[in-house]
Parts: C-alpha cells; sequence; structure tokens
C-alpha cells in the first residue's frame, strides 16, 4: 500500500474519512459530525460485526466494507477508529501502512507498550494520530486554559476532579477488550485536561480502586492522587456513578485553585431542566456546543492543513501511563512513580 497525499496543505478539497467500528458509542456522534462538516465526506464504514455495520451504512448513507483492509484501498485521507480498546493498536498500525492519518478513540490503548508502537509507526510512516479527547474543545474548558494561561488566577496550586458516568456495560465491562474499568475509562480525559492546563506531567500517582456499585468483574470506582513535577496535585473521582435514572450520563468537573483565585468548571451544565410527565422523570435537555462536531472538525482541518491534530498520540500515551498507574498504585498500596520511558 502507497502513502495517500489526499489534500494535506490544500484548504478548499474535500477530506475523505472513514470510520473503523461502531463499537462505542462515539463512532455514531462523529460520524454525524463528518457529515455536517463542509467538505468533509463519510466515504466508507468497517465494522467486524456486520449488522452493526450495515446498519451504520444504512443510517450514514455511506459505502460498507467488510474488512478494514478493504476501506484502506479506497481514496479514503484518513479514518476514525472506534472499536474496542484493546482492537485500537491493530486498527491504527493498519491505518497507518495504508497511509491514512488517524483519529484514534480513547484511551490510545491497554498497554504503554502498545501506544508506543502506535506513536512510533505513525510518525515513521508519516501520518498524523490524534486521540479523541473531545472535552478539550469544549468552550468552557477553553476559556479556563484562557484563564490559566494569562494568569487571572495566579499560580495554581490544586485540582479538585470528577468524571462520573453511568456503567455502560457490553464490552467495556469485559478486561480483555477494555483493558480496564471505571478508572481507565474516565481518567484519561482528566489527565489529558491536566497536563494541557498546566503545561506539566505527572511524577507521582496514588490511588484506590474497587468494585462498589455493580455486580461486574472489573472496577468501577476509584480515586486518584496525582502529583506534578512543578509541584500541583490533583484529585480526581473517575467512577461510574451514576445511576439509570439520572438526567444525564455522567460529568466532567474541576474546581483549580491558584494563588489568586479559583476556577469552578462544570464541561456538561449547559442543559435545560425538563420535569416530563409523560416520561415520570427529570430530563436534562443540552443545548450547548457540540464538542464532539469541534473534535472531529480539528481532525479534518489538521488533514487538510497539514498539521497535527489538538491532542496527539503522545497525549494520548501520557494519559493512559496516569491510568495505568493508578491501577498499579491500588495494586500495591503505594503511590507510584512515573519513570516509563515515554
Amino acid at each position: 500500500m502507497t502513502r495517500a497525499t489526499g489534500c494535506r496543505g490544500c484548504k478548499h478539497s474535500e477530506v475523505r474519512i472513514g470510520i473503523v467500528s461502531f463499537a462505542h458509542m462515539h463512532a455514531y456522534s462523529y460520524a454525524r459530525a463528518v457529515r455536517s462538516i463542509p467538505g468533509a465526506i463519510l466515504a466508507g464504514i468497517t465494522d467486524d460485526s456486520e449488522e452493526r455495520g450495515l446498519a451504520a451504512s444504512r443510517e450514514f448513507e455511506a459505502p460498507y466494507y467488510r474488512s478494514i483492509d478493504d476501506l484502506l484501498v479506497t481514496d479514503i485521507d484518513a479514518v476514525i477508529i472506534c472499536s474496542e480498546n484493546a482492537r485500537h493498536k491493530e486498527h491504527v498500525l493498519a491505518a497507518a501502512a495504508a497511509g491514512k492519518h488517524v483519529l484514534c478513540e480513547k484511551p490510545i490503548a491497554t498497554t504503554l507498550d502498545d501506544a508506543s508502537i502506535m506513536v512510533n509507526e505513525c510518525r515513521d510512516k508519516g501520518v498524523e494520530l490524534g486521540i479523541a479527547f473531545p472535552v478539550r474543545h469544549a468552550p468552557p474548558v477553553v476559556r479556563a486554559k484562557q484563564l490559566i494561561d494569562e494568569g487571572k488566577i495566579g499560580r495554581v496550586i490544586a485540582v479538585s476532579a470528577t468524571n462520573h458516568g453511568r456503567m455502560p456495560g457490553g464490552w467495556f465491562i469485559d478486561r480483555a477488550l477494555s483493558g480496564g474499568g471505571a478508572v481507565l475509562d474516565h481518567t484519561v480525559h482528566v489527565a489529558d485536561l491536566l497536563r494541557w492546563f498546566l503545561a506539566d506531567e505527572a511524577r507521582r500517582v496514588y490511588a484506590e480502586v474497587d468494585t462498589r456499585m455493580h455486580d461486574i468483574a472489573i472496577d468501577d470506582c476509584g480515586t486518584l492522587s496525582i502529583e506534578f513535577e512543578k509541584g500541583v496535585f490533583a484529585t480526581l473521582d473517575p467512577s461510574w456513578s451514576r445511576p439509570k435514572a439520572y438526567p444525564t450520563w455522567g460529568d466532567v468537573t474541576m474546581e483549580i485553585v491558584g494563588t489568586s483565585g479559583v476556577v469552578s468548571l462544570d464541561v456538561f451544565a449547559q442543559v435545560l431542566v425538563h420535569a416530563s410527565d409523560a416520561r415520570n422523570a427529570v430530563l436534562y435537555r443540552p443545548w450547548g456546543d457540540d464538542m464532539d462536531l469541534a473534535l472531529v472538525t480539528d481532525f479534518v482541518e489538521s488533514v487538510r492543513e497539514g498539521r497535527s491534530p489538538a491532542a496527539s498520540g503522545f497525549d494520548g500515551m501520557k494519559a493512559l501511563e496516569i491510568a495505568l498507574a493508578a491501577y498499579e498504585s491500588a495494586r500495591r498500596g503505594e503511590p507510584v512513580e512515573l519513570s516509563h520511558p515515554i
């Protein structure tokens, strides 16, 4: 296979995107995003589940390919990979070999060795590897980053964060496919934000990890304490603690404490509260900006303009490092120093 030069560097040409797997639910919002972006074409879909792939093909009016190889030999410029976590490596490496740029669902992989191979292979093949961290693109998050960079709250001292959610079930609770439960699923989002906000790397992680709320054979709750090289410390609750009846699937919140002030961040607060007699429930109706659309727009523009996406494969690897250190800390019952040669 040869590398597709596509439209890199041309700001007015089409960007042809393929989606690899609809195993992850975010694939559906990413597909809608591609179809809504001017100049972006959803040019193909592949999925190991033919039933799921054909259903997505009909819904999004895109050709279905029975294998990733069949998709990669077409004239697409890039792929969005939404397969099970344990399959990210094989799909990213296949795309890199075919010269297709990649936006990979988080976490980048289930081991640091796999993540390193993915990052290096994409670099060697001259393709961009972006990681799907849509929360970076939420306007409240962008504004918080601006306030920190402008010194509006002085020097950041500490951060208290949450990323709660519902227990997703399915392959997410199959360790062979997911690589971990709630702590892996939800830590990487906040770990990425912390690195981005602080322009710093974590040096030490202490964590308690357990299964307390669901009858599953994988972790559904935890608490992390993360110390950064410049002295900032952060705490994180990444638990699958939202009940099915809760009005929204979860949250991302932060209290960012500085020497001159505090930034309070609630990423999913842009909702209308709807008390429904018909459903006998209180519902949250989002009205705000679409961070998935912003994520995919950034990726499409990165392909078009010949630049790196907002969150790189390296960013994904460093976020994974923090999540895996949390598991190691919980296993050992002591803090873990981050010494992996990344």
